[in-house]
């Protein structure tokens, strides 16, 4: 990851969370993907449910087993040295269950290098016609 005070808070964002992703859907080996994205003690708290390093270890494989189509629009986002608070919506397409869009809030701890080591997001999803409406074609 290329580190956050090389861009904007906004494209920082938008460029880690598609590089985890884009890294997991071509299948990339997971434990590559959690070392390129995340600190070895990472922690992330997502609406109330704590994920580690195992845990979000886990979470990649669904992700790269049914995820076709992705982006994210960042909203606004701001940095303070290797802290980012940002409001953005994940849209995604899967094999089987078409297309949806979660709003996130997220205040996130970064190192140096540009790995996330600590993260607390709060999500929502959308309604499935602002999910249709939105997508890419």
């Amino acid at each position: 990851m290329k580190p956050l005070n090389d861009t904007t808070p906004e494209r920082f964002i938008a460029r880690f969370f598609t590089s985890l992703t884009e890294s997991t859907v071509r299948g990339d080996p997971p434990e590559s993907v959690m070392d390129r994205h995340y600190t070895p003690d990472i922690v992330q708290i997502s609406d109330g449910i704590r994920l580690d390093r195992d845990r979000l270890l886990a979470h990649l494989r669904p992700v790269r087993k049914n995820v076709v189509d992705w982006r994210f629009d960042v909203h606004e986002a701001v940095a303070d040295g290797g802290r980012i608070a940002a409001r953005l919506t994940i849209h995604a397409r899967t094999r089987k269950g078409g297309a949806t869009a979660t709003e996130v809030h997220l205040f996130g701890a970064f190192t140096d290098s540009g790995r996330m080591h600590r993260a607390h997001l709060l999500t929502r999803p959308l309604p499935p016609e602002r999910a249709d409406a939105t997508e890419q074609t």
